[in-house]
């Protein structure tokens, strides 16, 4: 588990980075005794009659690196404002150590937000900018001096403190804005949209540097996107958010490997849904009579819907296996189509299949050789197929 005393940065040494080990043992929510660092207890945000949020529960840990995971209106940026004391509550309670939050202003909480605009003053420098709460809390000179050169190590600008933001690349105002929020040393970080400004490789890059920056300082991150790669990479749990609910909360691989409903399943990556209704009980798998004119068989997980009803299963392209020769049983997870499309990623290849019924079905090969020697082509007949233990059971 994450080590329990550990220092920030700016109060001695850098821990020590162990990424990979902390990340897999971390864990507090599997703990009984564990005690939530966040809480949200039925708290609901109305404007007007709509309701941007509707009731919702939350608990987020200590040193945890949390996403709100959604699309646009969902609620999730509504979520991070109420914690950080720019909106109040209609209903519900927040709190933070087990303090109720109401009534506390956003300057006295011990919560700092980097806004996805980044907000940095244009006619102050670097430095300026990043001591600018710090002055507000008539912190001493020295300190001040201090407290900024460490944020410009922290973020690696050491040499930047005397430009002006319009002298930066977007990538370079993106640690600036960072730098400022972490400044005050707060307790917890909010992240609004913090990476949507820059490009795909330097946004890749930076999700990494801020799963390293959270582990060096020890801090509580809650990170708002919509982006699903992005929520996947950084964080140790995930909200995903319709609506103004949350519809759940896993792991990323939870998320992703076992999503609970077909909203889930479909936000999060890209995933095959075939419907069907329940047949009788096939031992400890589930049949299903699929609405596309094959036959569907799914390994029995957590529910097992009553013959008759309407289910689906959810298949991830890259557990469909694509061939031009029918699979050893065609009689069950295999269908035979057409290919429509192809995408070549260079690491894999997308084949979108046109079935009989109309319905396209995505399959993915990872390019592990430079050459194929029997390529699969635009408007081949082919064979897709997949485990039964490859798709997930969804009753709604």
């Amino acid at each position: 588990m994450r080590p329990a005393a550990a220092k920030p940065a700016w109060e001695g040494d850098r821990v020590k980075h162990v990424l990979g080990a902390v990340r897999r043992s971390f864990q507090p929510w599997n703990d009984p005794g564990a005690k939530p660092f966040i809480e949200f207890r039925g708290v609901s945000k109305r404007f007007g009659s709509f309701a941007a949020v509707d009731g919702q529960t939350l608990t987020i840990y200590e040193r945890e690196f949390f996403a709100l995971l959604g699309p646009s209106g969902c609620g999730k940026t509504t979520l991070l404002r109420m914690l950080a004391g720019f909106e109040q509550p209609s209903e519900g309670t927040i709190l933070l150590e087990g303090r109720d939050l109401a009534g506390v202003p956003p300057h006295k909480r011990p919560v700092n937000m980097m806004f996805q605009s980044y907000a940095l003053f244009p006619h102050l420098t670097v430095e300026n900018n990043i001591a600018f709460g710090l002055k507000q809390d008539r912190l001493p000179r020295a300190e001040i001096r201090d407290r900024v050169a460490e944020m410009l190590r922290l973020v690696r600008l050491e040499g930047f403190g005397k430009r002006k933001p319009d002298q930066l690349s977007g990538g370079q105002r993106q640690p600036v804005a960072l730098a400022r929020a972490l400044a005050k040393r707060p307790k917890v970080l909010l992240l609004d949209e913090p990476l949507a400004a820059l490009d795909k490789k330097l946004r890749e890059e930076t999700q990494f540097e801020l799963i390293n920056l959270q582990e060096t300082l020890g801090l509580t991150f809650v990170i708002v996107t919509h982006d699903q790669e992005e929520a996947m990479t950084v964080a140790d749990r995930i909200a995903v958010m319709n609506h103004g609910r949350i519809v759940q909360i896993a792991t990323p691989a939870e998320i992703y490997e076992a999503p609970r409903t077909r909203y889930v399943a479909d936000f999060i990556g890209s995933v095959n849904i075939f419907g069907g209704t329940v047949e009788p009980a096939d031992g400890a798998a589930v049949a299903l009579a699929g609405e596309d004119g094959f036959a569907l068989r799914v390994a029995n997980g957590a529910q097992r819907p009553p013959q008759g009803a309407p289910a689906w299963i959810a298949i991830r392209p890259e557990k469909v296996r694509i061939s031009h020769e029918p699979p050893p049983d065609p009689a069950r997870n295999a269908v035979a189509g057409e290919v429509w499309d192809i995408a070549y990623l260079g690491d894999m290849s997308i084949y979108n299949v046109r079935l009989a019924s109309g319905k396209i079905v995505r399959a993915s090969l990872l390019n592990a050789f430079r050459t194929v020697e029997r390529p699969i082509s635009w408007e081949d007949k082919v064979w897709l197929s997949w485990a039964d233990d490859a798709g997930v059971l969804l009753a709604e």
